[in-house]
């Protein structure tokens, strides 16, 4: 059995929680928490422990799978852990992607540790087709779309503005922008030809919903380069409709070989919960990380690095004689 920890119990923690309980060859040690481990509510019956205890389990965790966040969290979480434990997180912030793995690395080749990063849909999955698919296809353009989903870091900005008690963001790809790629027309998009942004907001009563819409839409990095469209409504209506945590997402690529004959590839994502299935995702991605340090092979890993047999529960004959 892999003997796996969770470092954060929110909603990627419980995902990863869900994904280990249903894997045949994992066993869940303990969860770690900055909270009072006693006010911590798990799903199963694994132990919680506060994060000053964590650095004693380095013998009896073969994997710590890392569910902090990728803006203050992981950029430091991940190298310290990695001292102790062979590590996968899901960092996501991708244009540091590469200070990060260079810090990892350096820490997992001194410490003798695995450290697998990045794992997830996106990066991740999708950063797997967009590899295959420029490499199969090298006269061609690709094109990422996300949504329809709940951005939990857009959402979690609009909550943060005065007035504001509670709300919801919606990434939804244009139709129009998909169709025009979906053709093999190559248009050249921006963001805002790609995606709007689609917000439920429920203010307090003293709020100004006029500043509050004007706060949203002209907030840089996040809504002031998309259509942004505010809809305010009760918490009772965001509770009853705006509660899940949806999202997906497509990978296209198009493009000719020979004499402009055209090929598209396509791969898309349609998740009930994002979390649970990114949580599935770092869970496959634990068990390349146990298979990787019985090997040895020490240092940081991308999803690049790693070979789909690892990946997989079942025996590689298996995999050659019915999945191949």
């Amino acid at each position: 059995m892999i003997r796996i920890g969770i470092c954060g119990y929110g909603n990627l923690g419980k995902g990863v929680e869900a994904a280990c309980l249903q894997a045949q060859d994992m066993e869940l040690v303990g969860i770690f928490t900055r909270r009072n481990p006693k006010d911590v509510k798990v799903k199963s019956n694994t132990p919680v422990y506060g994060m000053d205890n964590i650095e004693s389990f380095q013998d009896k965790i073969d994997v710590m799978v890392l569910c902090g966040g990728s803006a203050t969290d992981l950029p430091t979480q991940t190298p310290e852990l990695t001292k102790y434990f062979n590590v996968v997180d899901s960092f996501d912030t991708h244009a540091n992607i590469y200070t990060h793995y260079q810090n990892v690395d350096a820490t997992a080749k001194k410490s003798g540790k695995v450290a697998i990063i990045s794992t997830g849909w996106d990066p991740g999955l999708f950063s797997l087709n967009r590899i295959l698919m420029e490499a199969i296809l090298p006269n061609g353009t690709d094109y990422t779309f996300w949504g329809k989903g709940v951005s939990q870091g857009h959402s979690d900005a609009i909550r943060r503005i005065p007035g504001v008690v509670d709300a919801r963001q919606y990434t939804i790809p244009k139709e129009e922008a998909l169709e025009l790629v979906r053709s093999g027309k190559n248009p050249n998009l921006s963001v805002r030809d790609k995606h709007l942004r689609d917000c439920y907001v429920v203010l307090d009563k003293a709020a100004n919903s006029a500043q509050v819409e004007e706060a949203i839409k002209t907030m840089p990095n996040y809504f002031a380069e998309y259509d942004t469209y505010v809809h305010f409504i009760s918490q009772e209506e965001l509770d009853k409709h705006h509660k899940g945590i949806p999202h997906g997402g497509f990978v296209i690529r198009t493009g000719s070989t020979t004499n402009g004959v055209k090929h598209k590839l396509e791969f898309s994502l349609k998740l009930d919960s994002n979390p649970e299935f990114t949580g599935s995702v770092m869970v496959a991605y634990a068990r390349a990380c146990y298979r990787i340090s019985k090997e040895k092979n020490w240092g940081c890993k991308t999803v690049f690095d790693i070979a789909p047999k690892y990946l997989s529960i079942e025996e590689y004959s298996s995999l050659l004689k019915h999945t191949l």
